[in-house]
């Protein structure tokens, strides 16, 4: 599959959702009337993409957009057979329209502008540049995306180290930063996040309230990762003969630099300007600007594609099977959270009672603490954005109320989900590609449980510290 059909599917998806309008008087779903046997499918693909990976890689190479659409139909069919087509059909395009397609057209357009961008040359991995590179990805990673900027540094990060013999922990601390820490500090650091900026978030709302957390993590994660790496360089000394000499560094595809500004200043304003313009497809509202935005990232992905050369692209190693790999899971995922959300939503009157109870104090009030932890222990080991929005609707849902009398809450659960997707390789998506990059250099990665070691020993006192600190 081209990723220009991929492109024209989205938008002919787009135009035609209005034949299936058919009934003005279709319901949406009353969690209170829903039962957990409704949870299993996203529960289903949840453990799918965590396991089958890792389990049966061969079989999930070939057949993970299959097994995405088996566990949606075990939503969908029931559903329509139980509550009727229109139900079903009103509640596909709720998510559809308001939902998936906008996230996944910003994904695409920083996938395809970050892939254009090419950094040639070579540094010197010392301690002191290696920390340099990390911080700079961790800025980067708010900006253009945790998986832009993983993609964008590690090659340079794996050349500056080739004639390092100690350099597991330079790319074991890669993946806690730029692949996750540094996208706290907007929407469109990580798709969580951005996300919520869906659901009515505000833009700098993340930047403003999320930035202390993330400076302490960063500054302490980059000071422990100096004095390890500081040791290990003065114990291997300078033993083994540079296979890539210290050569000037240059950028190729400089015009996607542009693009990506573009890119923020396109969300930024959907999100600033409300002309009042609306249009209703199926009782499903949407805003001029919100439509706006999406055909602009659309643009901005020809426009990359016409403007970088394809060598740039080939040196980067890329490719559009991880855009597409992601497409076809999270259409599955925002298919099967949807029961999941609706119970949430009726708060003690669902089945998920006893979990709000246990978020919410004896006063009423959320507790921020475990907000934090449970939305983080459920994005170690599970996709971080649907985690994300499960305990942002647990919370009330109400982006206004959540940005103001319950900042905390929001922070809390803000945190669990970027900064936790670190715990383990599949927490977060970039992760697992940076291991597949290091590896294909002929690097050996951590197994799975060697990598948690790692993130048990150094990110979880940390997250204790952020507890205390900020949730407390």
């Amino acid at each position: 599959m081209k990723i220009r059909d991929f492109l024209v599917g989205i938008l002919t998806l787009g135009f035609a959702l209005p034949a299936f309008a058919a009934s003005p008087d279709a319901p949406a779903i009353d969690g209170r009337h829903l039962g957990l046997t409704w949870m299993i499918p996203f529960a289903g693909i949840l453990l799918s993409i965590a396991i089958l990976p890792l389990a049966a890689p061969g079989f999930w190479h070939h057949h993970f957009g299959k097994v995405s659409a088996v566990w949606a139909a075990l939503i969908v069919i029931p559903f329509a057979v139980i509550h009727g087509v229109p139900s079903a059909v009103y509640e596909i395009i709720h998510l559809l329209l308001l939902d998936y397609i906008p996230f996944i057209v910003l994904l695409l357009a920083l996938f395809t502008v970050t892939g254009g961008i090419h950094i040639k040359g070579n540094l010197h991995g010392s301690p002191s540049m290696n920390t340099a590179l990390l911080a700079i990805g961790t800025v980067l990673a708010g900006w253009m995306g945790t998986t832009g900027a993983s993609m964008l540094l590690i090659r340079p990060m794996i050349r500056a180290n080739d004639d390092r013999r100690h350099k597991i922990h330079v790319f074991v601390f890669f993946i806690f930063l730029v692949s996750n820490i540094g996208g706290a500090l907007t929407p469109l650091g990580d798709p969580p996040l951005f996300l919520g900026f869906l659901k009515g978030v505000s833009f700098f709302w993340t930047t403003t309230h999320l930035f202390s957390e993330m400076l302490v993590c960063a500054i302490a994660l980059l000071a422990l990762f100096y004095a390890i790496d500081s040791y290990w360089y003065r114990k291997e000394g300078r033993l083994r003969r540079d296979p890539t000499p210290d050569t000037p560094v240059r950028i190729e595809g400089g015009v996607n630099i542009i693009l990506l500004a573009v890119i923020v200043g396109a969300v930024l304003a959907s999100g600033t300007w409300n002309p009042g313009v609306h249009f209703t497809v199926f009782h499903v509202t949407l805003e001029l600007q919100n439509l706006l935005r999406d055909l602009v990232l659309l643009a901005i992905c020809f426009l990359s594609l016409r403007l970088t050369s394809r060598t740039s692209r080939s040196e980067n190693g890329f490719s559009w099977g991880p855009m597409l790999e992601v497409a076809k899971l999270f259409a599955g995922i925002f298919i099967t959270i949807a029961p999941a959300i609706a119970i949430l939503k009726a708060g003690k009157d669902g089945a998920l009672a006893p979990l709000v109870a246990l978020v919410t104090g004896p006063d009423g009030q959320p507790n921020d603490v475990w907000y934090f932890w449970l939305t983080g222990i459920l994005s170690s080991f599970l996709d971080n954005a649907p985690t994300y929005l499960v305990f942002f609707n647990l919370a009330g849902g109400n982006a206004d109320i959540l940005m103001s009398t319950l900042a905390s809450t929001l922070a809390a659960i803000s945190c669990g989900a970027v900064f936790m997707g670190a715990n383990s390789y599949i927490g977060n998506a970039p992760n697992f590609m940076v291991k597949a990059v290091v590896e294909e250099a002929g690097i050996r990665m951590p197994s799975f449980f060697g990598y948690m070691a790692w993130s048990c020993a150094i990110l979880l006192p940390l997250f204790v510290v952020l507890t205390l600190v900020f949730f407390r």
